[in-house]
């Protein structure tokens, strides 16, 4: 029989890790050959004739010519590599030697596990779709290409584990792989790291990529950047496979299909996705609803706006959305009001209101907006055509008439539209979303309020249930 060099995974560094094929072959090794660091962690499966070579960092193809030496004189050999030994492991390097030596050895390799996937089976399930895994080591590769890796994993929406994140010498590359993160993905996508993953100073740890720190990062350290549907709940890391939605009552419609690879499409585009999460929901909507991607320098939303005027609308107490005219009433989701229990009221078209108006010289939109604000001072007032209507809403509140949980200001036009508009910012105690400018419309006023109806969604990123 041919000597044989057996390339053995032993898994991130615990016993319970290892296959039980690179188990049985520790256990039947003449020789072992591997790093020094890594020689405890086999130790007690060893026999205790083996012959062990070993020797330390940066000496891998000092270590693998020994192997070899040994081989040829007719003994087998078991190379040990941590994690799996094709993955930044030994298993290359025997292959190479062996084309290089043209020798006729005999070369098994046992696969281990990775310390990625060991780290990911602590996160939680963070690698439940297409993935990528970079190493931030530049001592073999140039750094312009890892970064070009990099930046592709980002455009491709990869999940991506890192390897190599940081060393002694090596401090800056993590922080520019953030930024570069930060440039296509939200800052709240999840990330999880792990320390010592399956040894006794394991550390896990579960933030966003807004608040990924770096400093809290070493070489021993796996880290694991989700993608678009990636998600953080009960402290678990999950990215969806996409089995779950298609059963039951939360099985994606076909339209909620379409909205959602629409969304995906737009957030690529989009020239800065990086942005809060409570401000890219509504713009999504808005770039959705009108193919115009300016929406992103003209959609503005207060801090937590769309939030708050869900949770008004939900548990404030607050069931009524006024809107200035019936084609921005027409646009909002019946299913979602209904689910919601919220009414919609336009009052343009009421006899009463054409009454008011022809007695007190003023609009007819202007009209309804008085008759709302007697019946209803705390509704969700929504813009998508007149700015009289929105003007009137700003005097209401001036003089303590009115106190909505919230505005979406939309008017569109030419005559007193950006004025309206900036009428309305200074009620800073007020949750708004305005697109500012001429721009707005009916359609766009009503898509903004779907984006509040279905808040919630937004953490998945799954718009369009009421579809």
């Amino acid at each position: 029989m041919k000597p044989k060099i057996t390339v053995i995974g032993i898994g991130p560094g615990k016993a319970s890790d290892m296959t039980a094929a690179a188990i049985d072959a520790l256990r039947q090794a003449e020789v072992v050959v591997g790093y020094k660091y890594y020689i405890p962690f086999i130790a007690p499966m060893l026999r205790p004739d083996v012959t062990i070579i070993q020797n330390g960092m940066k000496q891998e193809q000092a270590r693998i010519e020994k192997a070899f030496e040994i081989a040829e004189t007719g003994k087998d050999v078991c190379v040990i590599s941590s994690g799996d030994s094709g993955i930044y492991g030994m298993a290359p390097l025997v292959y190479e030697m062996l084309r290089d030596r043209v020798s006729d050895i005999e070369v098994e390799v046992i696969p281990g596990i990775s310390a990625f996937q060991k780290a990911a089976s602590l996160l939680g399930a963070p690698i439940g779709h297409d993935f990528c895994v970079i190493s931030l080591s530049d001592l073999m590769t140039p750094w312009s290409l890892i970064e070009r890796r990099i930046k592709a994993a980002v455009d491709a929406d990869f999940i991506t584990a890192v390897y190599n994140p940081k060393s002694t010498g090596r401090y800056w590359e993590l922080y520019r792989l953030k930024e570069l993160f930060l440039v296509g993905r939200s800052p709240e996508t999840p990330v999880g790291f792990v320390r010592q993953a399956g040894r006794k100073e394991e550390k896990v740890t579960v933030t966003t990529l807004r608040e990924f720190d770096p400093e809290e990062v070493d070489m021993f350290t796996v880290v694991i950047i989700g993608n678009s549907q990636s998600y953080i709940w009960s402290n678990h890391f999950t990215t969806p496979r996409g089995y779950y939605r298609f059963q039951g009552e939360d099985a994606a419609t076909p339209g909620q299909s379409i909205m959602i690879e629409s969304f995906r499409t737009i957030e690529k585009e989009m020239a800065n996705p990086a942005i809060s999460l409570d401000l890219k929901w509504p713009m999504l909507h808005a770039i959705h609803t009108t193919a115009d991607f300016d929406m992103e320098n003209i959609v503005k939303a207060d801090s937590g706006a769309v939030e708050k005027i869900y949770h008004s609308l939900t548990d404030g107490g607050v069931n009524t959305i006024v809107t200035d005219v019936t084609m921005a009433a027409s646009g909002i989701r019946k299913g979602a009001l209904e689910r919601l229990g919220v009414q919609v009221k336009c009052y343009l078209n009421d006899a009463a209101t054409t009454e008011l108006a022809r007695e007190k010289g003023i609009t007819r939109t202007q009209a309804g907006i008085r008759r709302a604000v007697a019946e209803h001072p705390d509704a969700l007032y929504v813009f998508g055509n007149a700015p009289t209507a929105l003007m009137e809403l700003c005097t209401l509140i001036r003089h303590k008439k009115a106190d909505p949980c919230g505005i979406v200001a939309a008017p569109v036009g030419f005559v007193h539209v950006c004025e309206s508009k900036h009428m309305l910012k200074p009620f800073t105690h007020i949750p708004k979303i305005i697109v500012e400018g001429r721009k707005g419309g009916s359609n766009l006023a009503a898509t903004l309020v779907n984006s509040i109806l279905c808040w919630p969604d937004a953490q998945l990123l799954k718009p369009g249930r009421d579809v």
